[in-house]
């Protein structure tokens, strides 16, 4: 019960995007279309995951025992930049058109700060290896819920009579505000779940 809890609120309550700003270069930056974003979701789910996996097994089993911990912020970054190299030679070859299509925001996942903040969040919170994927996967349809939502209301607003003075950037961050204003809707989910499932 309690890895369905720490999935809906991963993907709700807690959003890395909405709610604790994680993430927001790749989220304004490869929002404009819906294809892009279905793309970046997808490559920041796989690395997300995969990140966890690997950083979470370093921390236990080298970090901690070896008395390392300084060296986490540093190892983790390291883990997350190889893994977007992989992601980006099997883009290159599985998918030219969406390898290009992403173009300069694939390399943008290395210092993407949700993939880093999703790392460290489990080993804080002291999770177990299945609640730590269970988290990160949550994380990143959370991610991709969040930026694929954002681009379909950009390529409406592309013909909506928006004011001039409103136009571009103005628009865009009215529309994240806004966005996340209403994820915080769910913040009342997360007690209501755990006094549901029992777990207060």
């Amino acid at each position: 019960m309690e890895y369905i809890l720490i999935f809906i609120a991963a993907i709700f309550v807690n959003n890395i995007v909405l709610s604790q700003f994680l993430g927001i270069c790749p989220f304004l930056g490869v929002s404009q279309k819906v294809n892009t974003s279905l793309g970046m979701s997808a490559a920041v789910a796989f690395v997300m995951a995969i990140a966890t996996l690997v950083t979470w097994l370093l921390q236990v089993y080298v970090l901690n025992p070896f008395g390392l911990q300084y060296l986490q912020t540093l190892t983790f970054i390291l883990v997350i930049a190889a893994l977007v190299q992989m992601v980006e030679i099997i883009l290159k070859k599985v998918s030219p058109p969406l390898y290009q299509a992403l173009g300069v925001f694939l390399p943008l996942i290395t210092t993407n700060c949700a993939v880093l903040g999703v790392a460290i969040s489990v080993v804080q919170k002291n999770y177990s290896l299945l609640m730590s994927l269970d988290y990160a996967i949550a994380s990143a349809i959370g991610f991709g819920l969040a930026l694929i939502m954002f681009a379909g209301i950009r390529e409406q607003l592309e013909f909506s009579a928006i004011p001039k003075s409103l136009r571009g950037v103005s628009i865009t961050l009215i529309t994240a505000s806004l966005l996340s204003l209403a994820f915080m809707g769910f913040s009342g989910v997360d007690g209501g779940l755990k006094s549901l499932l029992g777990l207060d």
